[in-house]
């Protein structure tokens, strides 16, 4: 039986948290001291495929790993390669990944030749000093040394940024075109509530239609289609200057 939403359309995309653990303390995703989940309340690998493929049976095509930091997890890329051996077998079409890029210079090599397809990397500022606050103790240098990685082993980039007041945006469209130099699709997304957070989300809440009306007067967008199974909405631009 298809698995189908209120309004009746087919759901085709599953998103999997195969892990709470994090290996940053982003501020608006966690305290610096969490809390997480005994280990023996997070899915084994044995019934996350189970699960995929109970979806997959209803008409999943398209899984998506996350986290938490899906790479902390021990033997992910075993999880990856199990799941990579059902798209000969089922409808299974696309394995991707959502990550903060801090192992993927470690595993972008396996990550590709173990099936996945592509990539989205959280990434809210290139600047250091920047990025050392919002996630507490991370090191740059290594998330970009991770997306030259990826690219090298020719898989897809797209990097999420999430848009905080008063702290990045007066960095998107210097984000804009870092991400069209790397050839890489660019996501603005809303903060979200979250919990166990140290800070308060309408001090850090920037509506989307703000983000996009004082982009489209440098950028002057013209709306795509994209056929990607979420809610965002693609803009190109031929005014960006690399």
């Amino acid at each position: 039986m298809p698995l189908l939403d209120q309004f009746s359309r087919p759901i085709n995309y599953l998103r999997v948290s195969v892990t709470d653990r994090c290996d940053l303390r982003c501020v608006y995703c966690m305290k610096e001291n969490m809390t997480f989940l005994p280990k023996n309340e997070i899915l084994t690998f044995e019934e996350i495929e189970r699960l995929c493929d109970n979806f997959i049976e209803m008409g999943v095509n398209k899984i998506r790993l996350t986290g938490g930091e899906p790479l902390v997890r021990k033997d992910i890329l075993k999880l990856i390669k199990q799941l990579n051996l059902k798209k000969n077998k089922t409808n299974l079409k696309e394995i991707t990944l959502t990550t903060n890029g801090t192992l993927l210079a470690k595993y972008a090599k396996d990550l590709k030749e173990n099936g996945i397809n592509r990539i989205n990397v959280s990434l809210d500022t290139i600047d250091q000093k920047k990025y050392n606050e919002v996630t507490r103790f991370g090191n740059l240098e290594k998330v970009i040394t991770g997306i030259k990685e990826a690219k090298k082993n020719n898989i897809d980039i797209k990097i999420n940024t999430v848009v905080i007041k008063n702290f990045n945006e007066d960095e998107l469209e210097k984000l804009i075109i870092w991400a069209n130099r790397i050839n890489s699709d660019i996501t603005f997304i809303e903060i979200m509530p979250m919990e166990e957070t140290d800070m308060s989300r309408h001090l850090q809440f920037v509506p989307l239609d703000k983000i996009y009306k004082t982009l489209d007067k440098k950028f002057n967008f013209t709306k795509i289609k994209k056929n990607t199974g979420g809610p965002s909405t693609y803009y190109s631009s031929s005014k960006i200057s690399i």
